[in-house]
């Protein structure tokens, strides 16, 4: 591979990087700005950056799903449930809709973005509809 060619994809990839972190600053941790930041915009590291980070999100979107479950009477909880499961498939679909087999290492991070920020959304959203304690 030609080294203008090298050095354009990896500018291409630490621009990806640098919007990544803006751009999640108001629903991701500080922790995954910092490990993307660390990552110079080497793929592999950006991935697992995301992966740390969607499990992290993952944790708190079931604890806010389990605490707003209690708290809830039988028929809410049912629409609650339903809705989640709802979500799921809309995540699972729509983000592999980002997983584009053509676009190389940038659907994979599409993809994978995709995933950790809709979890996060979705932790932030179930957070806001517990009731006041």
């Amino acid at each position: 591979m030609r080294s203008w060619c090298r050095t354009s994809i990896a500018l291409l990839l630490l621009s990806v990087a640098s919007s990544i972190t803006m751009a999640k600053a108001d629903v991701t941790t500080p922790e995954f700005g910092g490990c993307i930041k660390k990552s110079g915009g080497v793929t592999s590291e950006m991935m697992d950056c995301m992966d740390v980070e969607t499990k992290r999100q993952d944790e708190k979107l079931n604890q806010s799903y389990q605490k707003l479950l209690a708290s809830l009477k039988p028929a809410r909880k049912a629409q609650l449930v339903d809705a989640q499961r709802a979500w799921l498939k809309y995540r699972e679909l729509n983000c592999a809709f980002n997983d584009d087999g053509s676009g190389g290492t940038a659907a994979g991070l599409a993809a994978n973005d995709c995933i950790m920020t809709m979890t996060a959304k979705r932790a932030a959203e179930l957070e806001y509809l517990m009731p006041n304690q």
